[in-house]
Order: structure tokens, then C-alpha cells, then sequence
């Protein structure tokens, strides 16, 4: 059965930094690139990150490209993202996803940007 399963998200001030985790299992992780999305209240789904397959090249869009860097450790069969410089418009649920021919999503985990 295919998992994802995000953690690391909480409470942080404006300004603040936070790593999040995606742990997969149930496919070859190695074999695919992997995306972050964040969903905030009330909004639709907002990509956030991309990543190759083997970390080699990453992508992001150009409001977020100065302050998140994603990256994937394939031995851990693990995703992460790193968001630096917060803003209270970061506060959402972030959901780490294939986008591709793995079609499950994890929970996902809260983020709250808040003093």
C-alpha cells in the first residue's frame, strides 16, 4: 500500500523557519520526482516545490524560489522541505505528492505562520 505520511509542521512567528517531512513507502521513491502542495483555509490546492528524481534539479514557483528549498534523501525514501522567512499567507496544510502514476495523498501536516 502506498503512504505518505508529512510531519514537521506547527505554530511559528512571522519570519520564522521550519523543515518538513515526507516519508514514503509502498513504491520505488527513487524512481519518481516528488512535489510539495499546500492547500490554505478556504483556498485550492497552490503547488509549492518540485524535485527530480534524484535531487539533481529542483523547481519552484517565483513567489516562493528566495525562501523554500526542497530536497530528498532516496536511502531514507524521504522528501523535505525547507521554508525560511515565513509569512502569516504560508499558513496552510502541506501535502507532499508524486503527480504523476502515484495518485495517494498523505494527511498532510498544518503549518501556522502566526505572532
Amino acid at each position: 500500500e502506498v503512504q505518505l505520511v508529512e510531519s514537521g509542521g506547527v505554530l511559528v512567528q512571522p519570519g520564522g523557519s521550519l523543515r518538513l517531512s515526507c516519508t514514503a513507502s509502498g513504491f520505488t521513491f527513487a524512481g519518481h520526482a516528488m512535489n510539495w502542495v499546500r492547500q490554505a483555509p478556504g483556498k485550492g490546492l497552490e503547488w509549492v516545490s518540485g524535485i527530480r528524481w534524484d535531487g539533481g534539479g529542483t523547481s519552484y514557483p517565483e513567489s516562493m524560489k528566495d525562501r523554500f528549498t526542497v530536497s530528498r534523501d532516496n536511502t531514507k525514501n524521504t522528501l523535505y522541505l525547507q521554508m525560511n522567512s515565513l509569512k502569516s499567507e504560508d499558513t496552510a496544510v502541506y501535502y507532499c505528492a508524486d503527480l504523476g502514476s502515484i495518485r495517494d495523498w498523505g494527511q498532510g501536516t498544518q503549518v501556522t505562520v502566526s505572532s
